[in-house]
């Protein structure tokens, strides 16, 4: 009896370091990761789509986690009153790193369309700047107002491939309006709005 009694807690022992040792499972990322931009005019909140715009997503917050934004600036606004050899006119601010720290941006991404990914350049939506197709790295945009002219098939940029929209501003609406009537010489803010910081929220 007494040896029936052994080997069965030697099988107990036996089988707790497996049964310790089981992988555990790492949390799905959230589909709308949140972000939080403190400017020296307000914050602004950002909810993301990395459900639709996964590429687009990942960059942004490669920069957000690393630090990139913080020390930064919104450093253009584009408005009725400083474009005028532009035929189709938008309302943005854009922002980006610190420019000392440009030099240091992660590889470009490849361009999510907005007619791959279904997402549309709303009020208040947050998209990539680029030059060309495929050059998107730090710099971001917010539109102040629908701009359908920056989706895919849109005549603001000559190719006609749009930028690649990628969230939207959940709070902070009246932050991107003070920003855009900013002093600027020309379409370059004078001086830029300082970003403070950039964090991730988390999700809801």
């Amino acid at each position: 009896m007494r040896s029936a009694v052994a080997a069965a807690l030697a099988a107990c022992l036996l089988l707790a370091p497996a049964a310790r040792a089981r992988p555990v499972r790492a949390p799905e990322p959230p589909e709308h990761p949140r972000v939080r931009l403190e400017t020296e005019l307000g914050a602004i909140e950002l909810e993301l789509d990395r459900a639709r715009a996964p590429r687009t997503t990942a960059n942004f917050l490669r920069y957000v986690e690393a630090g990139r934004y913080d020390g930064g600036r919104f450093h253009r606004t584009v408005r009725a009153d400083n474009q005028p050899d532009d035929r189709v006119r938008i309302a943005v601010v854009q922002a980006g790193v610190d420019p000392a720290k440009e030099a240091e941006d992660f590889p470009p991404i490849a361009l999510e369309r907005t007619r791959d990914t279904g997402l549309r350049h709303r009020a208040g939506t947050l998209s990539m700047a680029r030059a060309r197709p495929d050059t998107a790295t730090s710099d971001f945009f917010v539109c102040l107002d629908d701009e359908p002219e920056l989706d895919s098939g849109g005549r603001r940029n000559p190719d006609g491939q749009g930028f690649a929209a990628f969230g939207r501003v959940t709070a902070g609406m009246d932050v991107v309006r003070r920003i855009h009537a900013s002093p600027a010489k020309g379409q370059a803010l004078d001086p830029p709005v300082r970003i403070l910081r950039a964090r991730l929220m988390g999700t809801r």
